[in-house]
């Protein structure tokens, strides 16, 4: 009975939060927030939004701002501490003076970079026959699509936030598909990558990912968001040393089962997170409707 009582009587409060870009940097701040005592919270990686139940907004909020701000994200307050009906969803922070157009200029470097080379690489991985360099490009595209979301979406409502959210998952769900789909074919069909042209293009990739964070480390005292960047940059960093470390392989074994290995694991990675975007998108749709 006290349970159902403390249950009807928790307000909820919702942030807009910086710096999360991937299905791993929300967990990492549910984790987060349930370390500061409140159990209750949603983060959703499709519209970047977080929402938290408390019985007590005055004492606990703090708290929680405290946790999520202390492993690198930012947090800004939509609606009012009475925000407590669904219309007060679509209220985004008017204060967006921490995203500058010199950092906006940053990140759209960041999207050029990740967007251009995902497509070179693409065409690289059809001409060497490697389906390892055709999945590490599309973690290059889902990467710079997914900033490009963010970038656009700043003010944006809610529902619309949702809906670009989920044409982008199920976008993105369908290449990964279709790369799953290619690398099945070719366990079937035998055909080994030429090693050199792949392991090229996985070390070019290493570049890349080097010089898209550049331009953003002038502005890494000022946004949260850089902290992602870096961590996706690491990420891609190790999805290339794999593809080359695979290229390697098949140069020193002559079959192609490394390259489809390594394309299969970074391909299913990568459609986990696409199918996280589209859950989180659906269950802020129905939300906000």
């Amino acid at each position: 009975m006290s349970e159902t009582a403390t249950m009807s009587n928790a307000e909820h409060a919702r942030y807009r939060v910086t710096g999360m870009d991937c299905p791993s940097c929300a967990a990492k701040i549910e984790k987060a927030v349930r370390s500061a005592g409140v159990e209750d919270v949603k983060v959703s990686t499709a519209t970047q939004i977080m929402t938290v139940h408390v019985s007590d907004l005055s004492l606990q909020l703090p708290e929680v701002e405290r946790a999520v701000s202390g492993i690198g994200y930012r947090l800004d307050r939509l609606g009012g501490p009475e925000a407590d009906h669904e219309g007060d969803i679509d209220d985004l922070p008017k204060d967006l003076s921490h995203i500058t157009p010199a950092y906006r200029r940053a990140l759209w470097i960041v999207i050029v970079l990740n967007v251009g080379y995902g497509l070179i690489e693409m065409v690289g991985g059809f001409i060497s026959g490697s389906q390892a360099l055709k999945a590490d490009a599309l973690d290059f595209l889902g990467d710079g699509l997914i900033t490009f979301l963010g970038v656009l979406a700043i003010g944006w409502s809610l529902v619309w936030r949702a809906r670009s959210a989920l044409i982008q998952g199920l976008f993105l769900g369908a290449l990964g598909l279709g790369v799953l789909a290619n690398t099945a074919y070719r366990v079937l069909v035998q055909q080994q990558p030429e090693a050199e042209l792949m392991g090229l293009f996985a070390v070019i990739a290493l570049v890349v990912n080097v010089v898209a964070v550049l331009p953003l480390l002038p502005h890494r005292a000022g946004d949260a968001n850089v902290r992602a960047v870096w961590l996706f940059s690491r990420n891609d960093a190790i999805g290339n040393a794999a593809v080359v470390v695979a290229a390697g392989l098949v140069a020193w074994t002559n079959t192609a089962w490394p390259d489809l290995v390594v394309a299969a694991v970074i391909a299913g990675l990568f459609l986990q997170s696409s199918w996280s975007i589209i859950r989180d998108a659906r269950a802020d749709l129905r939300v906000a409707t």
